[in-house]
């Protein structure tokens, strides 16, 4: 869908906004908004501000882009009166995080609450309506951020955000761009939302292949036997149940004996680290930041040297029980101490790679994370794991028929994200031209 231009136009004066609509105004925020301003934090330490609190608290993590119908936190009217920073805002009032991990981010109240300091509130009587100028934000986040100031945690501050400059149209031509924007970007949301449900439908097939392939194999008709494993169920007769300890070496490290940042080398220089980062959620080896470390300072034991073929767990961490496969040379590897590395296989190592990734050994993985309080597999538990085996040569037909199918599915997640980036994209695109007035939908609402 095309939509037509403006009759006229003219130099808005700000260098990123170009030309607007001759009939639009520039404001300077801080003379479009009665009230500009954040919140803060009360001691946590004292529970009466917290305890039996009914007065909404906004927090960064509550905004996502969208209305606020309701948020997490509550504090108390003790709070409120021993802190002259905590002021409420009614609702209607327009939020942006203005650093951490949420910074840039958007929300419209649809309740009276407080706020804390790292929200920036825009309410009270203005020339701007807030959903206009709610989308306004959304279309210039990336430029917005790109303001923002500070090395290890960029802050978008008050004083940057009261200096913005916004062209805009009067308050009935805001009020229908609003309301055409709430119209398409609903559409365009719906549409991403199916292609985010069919990508979960991929990752369930995904598994229930790999499942049903290392547990009963390609024959529907084989007859099962009871593997003596109550998490594993029946297993094909001529199968043996045995453990992946006596089918491979399972080795970790303890530490690096006195390494430090400063031992980091160039590629070719060293040895190539190995760590959870670099195993992406598939399983597959990302080596888009490589750490290299000096080889002559350190004797590395062959049965911690990565190669070609091996296997990575990891054992402790927040990603404690994914799994790595080794599927190329990189020249010199080794892994750093939150690895175990599996290798020296007696059977297929892809077949035990599939195996491990498996919904019923994630699964356990789960059950055992879940009883410890600091994440953390042992080797031990790692070679301990029940494997059902089958000869060897359904060994490469499973892995065969398991690459193929995961080949296929992953085609289909991959075109499903590329159709999601086009429609967000699109909705960019869409919310960036009528918030500066290059396209005009007003005979659209």
């Amino acid at each position: 869908m095309s939509f037509p231009r403006y009759p006229e136009y003219k130099d808005s004066g700000v260098e990123w906004l170009g030309e607007v609509p001759v009939h639009w105004e520039v404001w300077k925020l801080s003379h479009a908004f009665d009230q500009i301003g954040s919140g803060t934090t009360p001691k946590t330490d004292n529970r009466e501000y917290y305890d039996g609190g009914d007065i909404p608290w906004v927090n960064t993590g509550d905004l996502i882009d969208s209305d606020l119908d309701e948020c997490e936190k509550r504090i108390t009217a003790l709070a409120v009166a021993d802190h002259s920073s905590l002021k409420t805002y009614p609702a209607g009032s327009l939020m942006i995080a203005m650093y951490g991990a949420t910074i840039g981010k958007l929300a419209i109240l649809n309740f009276a609450a407080t706020v804390n300091q790292a929200c920036c509130v825009f309410a009270g009587k203005s020339e701007i309506a807030s959903k206009f100028m709610f989308y306004w934000f959304l279309g210039f986040r990336q430029q917005i951020i790109s303001l923002a100031t500070g090395g290890g945690q960029p802050n978008i501050s008050q004083d940057i955000l009261r200096s913005l400059r916004a062209a805009c149209p009067t308050l009935p031509e805001q009020t229908q761009i609003a309301t055409f924007l709430d119209r398409e970007t609903a559409k365009i949301d719906v549409l991403v939302a199916e292609q985010q449900q069919l990508m979960a439908l991929l990752k369930e097939k995904r598994q229930a292949v790999i499942s049903h392939a290392v547990t009963r194999g390609l024959n529907p008709h084989a007859p099962l036997k009871p593997s003596g494993i109550e998490w594993l169920g029946d297993v094909p007769e001529h199968w043996e149940v045995t453990r992946v300890k006596y089918h491979c070496s399972i080795n970790g490290r303890i530490g690096f004996r006195g390494y430090t940042t400063e031992d980091q080398v160039d590629e070719g220089n060293g040895a190539l680290v190995m760590g959870a980062t670099h195993i992406t959620a598939v399983g597959e080896i990302d080596l888009d930041r490589p750490v290299y470390i000096s080889w002559d300072k350190y004797y590395e034991s062959p049965e911690i040297m990565v190669e070609k073929g091996d296997i990575l767990v990891v054992q402790r961490g927040s990603t404690c029980g994914k799994v790595g496969f080794v599927s190329n040379e990189h020249g010199p590897m080794t892994i750093n101490p939150s690895l175990v590395l599996l290798k020296n296989f007696k059977c297929a190592p892809k077949l035990i790679f599939h195996y491990l990734t498996s919904t019923l050994v994630q699964g356990l993985f789960e059950q055992v994370l879940g009883s410890t309080a600091i994440p953390m597999l042992s080797q031990e538990q790692i070679g301990d794991i029940a494997f059902c085996l089958p000869p060897e040569n359904e060994q490469s037909e499973i892995v065969v028929f398991i690459d193929s199918q995961i080949t296929q599915l992953d085609t289909l997640t991959a075109e499903a994200q590329r159709a999601i980036d086009l429609l967000q994209e699109r909705r960019t695109a869409l919310i960036s031209a009528a918030v500066t007035g290059q396209i005009d939908v007003r005979g659209a609402v």
